[in-house]
């Protein structure tokens, strides 16, 4: 089982006052490409796995948006961590019908 949960909310500077969203994308498509189970929320995204992964891919998604032409980015994170264990369907079981 998992160990942490990491939810995070990228806001990146456009080069001319662009639309963020795109770049937005670039960082889910990092996420979506390192195969660790993730949600997708309309503020925030959140990623289930083991910390140290975690926190690679967040440095994934600030490398990637970098290089698609974001001068700087800001990133929101909580995290979750605990050691025996931990989900977000466990978490949210009892919302669900």
């Amino acid at each position: 089982m998992a160990n942490t949960l990491l939810s995070i909310q990228v806001i990146p500077k456009t080069p001319n006052g662009e639309d963020s969203i795109p770049y937005v994308d670039t960082a889910i498509e990092v996420i979506q490409k390192s195969g660790v189970k993730h949600q997708v929320n309309p503020l925030e995204t959140t990623m289930e796995g083991e910390l140290t992964e975690l926190l690679e891919v967040v440095r994934q998604m600030h490398e990637a948006l970098i290089e698609s032409g974001s001068p700087s980015v800001i990133s929101q994170i909580k995290i979750a961590h605990n050691p025996t264990g931990i989900s977000m369907d466990k978490l949210t079981e009892k919302y669900r019908p």
